[in-house]
């Protein structure tokens, strides 16, 4: 029975045309969080108890990925339901700035929160849910504290400028502060929670956008101490890793004011920046759960679904890198869960991304149909009838770069026709490109049709500065 059909059965003793029997959607958003959290087992020492118990009682897409490695776009692309290659926003853009073009250049497209405003919702949002938090003015209500402080009089460990680097990143890990309740992500669970306790005379769509994992990775200090940097799992990496990548990925990824891997290795810094993303990751997992709890013991836990998800994953070490900002698997990949009555408990291995959340929304809730969102809806895999679809995960980095995921495989196909083509079975740290492989061209030339072939050029609005490629 579809889950839209099982909220019907749900609600009969109401009036059809009563839009409180509607279900309430909960939306979390975790920044920069990756595949490390104990469910995806991306890596062996993280402790997310609050997401896992999440994704044990609900369906998780372990094969979900971001449609753009940066957080501007990946929120553009996910609330607009279009991609960046149909909206021209392939890089960071001013809440406003995205309003604006977004009524004046892109006719028929609606903000999903807008939409549910259409549908009779009232709309939520706190933390960091569009790149600025809520600039543009969207939600009916917004709590702000979309800020990635505080932040020491001065940095522990790094500081581009330290080392003759360009400024631009917030980089670096430490101690700070003392307690949980100076952090913005203890105010952001704490908005929400108290909004959850306001008596609401409609159906709610609420967004948390958590703002750790992203850097800095400050967090109090009982945090950090639940790693000790010496014992941690580093990533694996192989140094030679580059030598079968085309030149235009080293471009597109050459971010200068970001740490190097040779200086995490010589000044013995890497195991402490992965603790610190660790003791975020975990940090993050403790405020979410507090939300989760409060969503639970509310009156609305039995009309009410909860989804969460990250904008994009993050290099911690693999390729050397630590950044966001490429098309390789670690920067794309990401946790989606999804969880709440009428849906089943089930890990789905199809390819699935965050522009399959707007479709998936309006087929779940009834709320009519639009021709806008791009992505694919994933109702039919959340009721555990079945259902089935043929998806495929597109990230795109930029004009005319494109990542697929779809069955084994990992294709990447750059502006300049370079390719990479990975066999994540078996090669899941992608240190082998087969693109060259004569008997692949069938395999590169099916993932290659399934690419946008509607690239529009990237607005003047939409800018990145981490890599001079862009510029």
């Amino acid at each position: 029975m579809a889950v839209w059909l099982i909220f019907l059965l749900a609600c009969t003793s109401q009036k059809a045309d009563n839009q409180h029997s509607r279900p309430n959607v909960v939306l979390i958003l975790v920044d920069d969080l990756n595949d490390w959290v104990g469910h995806l087992g991306g890596h062996g020492q993280t402790h997310t108890p609050n997401l896992d118990r999440l994704a044990a009682r609900g369906t998780t897409f372990v094969n979900a990925h971001t449609n753009a490695p940066l957080c501007g776009p990946s929120r553009t692309s996910m609330l607009t339901g279009l991609r960046p290659s149909s909206s021209g926003i392939y890089f960071h853009i001013n809440d406003k700035e995205l309003a604006e073009h977004t009524h004046d250049s892109l006719p028929g497209v609606t903000f999903l929160p807008d939409y549910f405003e259409q549908h009779g919702y009232r709309t939520f949002g706190v933390g960091k849910v569009f790149h600025q938090g809520d600039g543009g003015k969207v939600f009916d209500e917004y709590g702000g504290l979309a800020d990635f402080g505080p932040r020491p009089e001065k940095r522990f460990n790094y500081d581009p400028e330290w080392f003759d680097k360009p400024a631009g990143t917030s980089t670096d890990w430490g101690a700070f502060p003392a307690h949980d309740s100076l952090t913005f992500d203890a105010r952001i669970a704490d908005w929400a929670i108290r909004k959850l306790k306001e008596q609401q005379a409609s159906p709610f769509f609420m967004a948390v956008g958590f703002m750790r994992p992203h850097v800095p990775w400050y967090v109090p200090g009982k945090w950090m101490e639940k790693i000790d940097p010496s014992k941690v799992i580093l990533p694996k990496y192989q140094p030679e890793d580059w030598s079968d990548i085309p030149e235009v990925a080293r471009q597109i990824t050459e971010w200068p004011m970001m740490p190097g891997m040779k200086w995490m290795q010589k000044a013995n810094r890497w195991e402490e920046a992965v603790s610190a993303y660790l003791a975020c990751v975990t940090f993050a997992d403790h405020h979410i759960g507090r939300l989760i709890h409060a969503i639970e013991q509310s009156p609305v836990a039995k009309n009410t679904i909860i989804i969460v998800t990250s904008d994009h994953g993050y290099h911690m070490g693999e390729k050397g890198l630590f950044q966001k900002g490429t098309l390789w698997r670690r920067s794309t990949h990401i946790p989606m869960i999804y969880a709440g009555p009428g849906i089943e408990k089930r890990m789905i291995e199809e390819p699935a991304s965050l522009l399959d959340l707007y479709p998936t929304l309006i087929d779940l809730w009834g709320l009519g149909e639009s021709s806008v969102p791009e992505g694919t809806s994933l109702a039919p895999l959340l009721d555990g009838s079945d259902g089935s679809i043929e998806n495929e995960a597109i990230t795109t980095y930029g004009p005319g770069n494109h990542s697929i995921f779809k069955d084994n495989w990992h294709y990447i196909r750059y502006a300049d026709g370079s390719e990479e083509l990975y066999d994540l079975d078996n090669d899941p740290s992608e240190w082998k490109n087969l693109a060259l492989k004569p008997s692949l061209l069938k395999v590169k030339k099916h993932l290659g049709d399934l690419l946008p072939v509607k690239n529009l050029p990237n607005i003047k609005e939409s800018k990145l500065y981490a890599t001079p490629y862009f510029k």
